[in-house]
């Protein structure tokens, strides 16, 4: 297959989210012992075909130290949280026919490697398959099966909001509608684990349980689903007295998505794409 170099426009506004209550990895964050659900989550329940998400605004309930006893503030609290619950279980329970499509050719070839005896075909091969030979070969099903799939590096510069990292992921554009803008298709392999936290509330690791390992969807969906949890997430450190990391802040993990400098579509290599700056 040849080698071909797609650019990308990227968006950079945040959707809105839309709604029960109870880590990109990081160096600063110890792994965690995963408490969760199956890989695809609550997208294994019966699924709901609509064009888009959602778009619910939500806001972090604003509080004073002196008031954290008073039962209004209790009040304010357990709302804030089944908030969350209900918008990202809304969020992510439509779903498109293209996105079901893609998620099942995705899970078709994740079965594969969960095969006895099925190993990468790295220079030290790995059991069921490591990462990169995972997204490779689940972007040659997807052109096998007609989409323009690739694998996408993002780069982000140190800056005063937050460090610098990269991040490595798949999508699907598609260009089918003449009519209407190209749709580009998030495949994440570990969205759960980007947004685990070692000091997270029992209220806020149960929201992140919610989250699918294996997400497959819609940019602006993830959009929203980042807004959620980062919200969450603040909402979480301020609660605890906690000063929350600048790699857990919304414009952090939305860059991880959001400022691809590499795409390729040949599954060996990845070549450059544009950059972002």
């Amino acid at each position: 297959m040849g080698r071909t170099t797609n650019y990308i426009r990227m968006s950079h506004r945040v959707l809105s989210p839309n709604h029960n209550y109870a880590t990109s990895h990081n160096p600063h964050d110890q792994q965690l012992v995963q408490l969760c659900g199956s890989i695809f989550g609550f997208l294994e329940e019966d699924i709901t075909v609509s064009s888009s998400p959602g778009n619910d605004i939500l806001f972090g309930i604003q509080q004073d130290d002196d008031e954290r006893e008073d039962p209004e503030y209790i009040e304010d609290k357990i709302k804030f949280w089944e908030t969350q619950h209900e918008n990202l279980h809304t969020t992510h329970f439509k779903t498109t026919i293209l996105e079901s499509e893609i998620r099942n050719i995705t899970k078709e070839v994740l079965r594969d490697f969960e095969m006895v005896g099925n190993v990468c075909s790295c220079p030290r091969p790995v059991l069921d398959g490591c990462q990169s030979c995972r997204m490779r070969k689940i972007c040659r099903q997807l052109q096998k099966s007609g989409y323009d799939s690739g694998i996408c590096k993002s780069k982000w510069n140190n800056s005063l909001d937050f460090p610098s990292g990269e991040h490595t992921f798949l999508d699907v554009i598609d260009s089918s509608n003449p009519k209407k803008e190209s749709i580009r298709v998030i495949i994440e392999l570990e969205l759960r684990g980007q947004f685990e936290m070692k000091k997270g509330s029992n209220e806020y690791n149960s929201l992140v349980c919610k989250l699918p390992d294996v997400f497959v969807g819609k940019s602006d969906r993830l959009q929203t689903i980042i807004q959620i949890i980062s919200n969450a997430a603040k909402e979480c450190m301020r609660e605890k007295k906690v000063h929350l990391g600048p790699w857990r802040k919304q414009r952090y993990m939305q860059a991880k998505w959001l400022r691809v400098m590499e795409r390729s579509t040949v599954t060996t290599t990845i070549k450059p794409l544009v950059n972002d700056e």
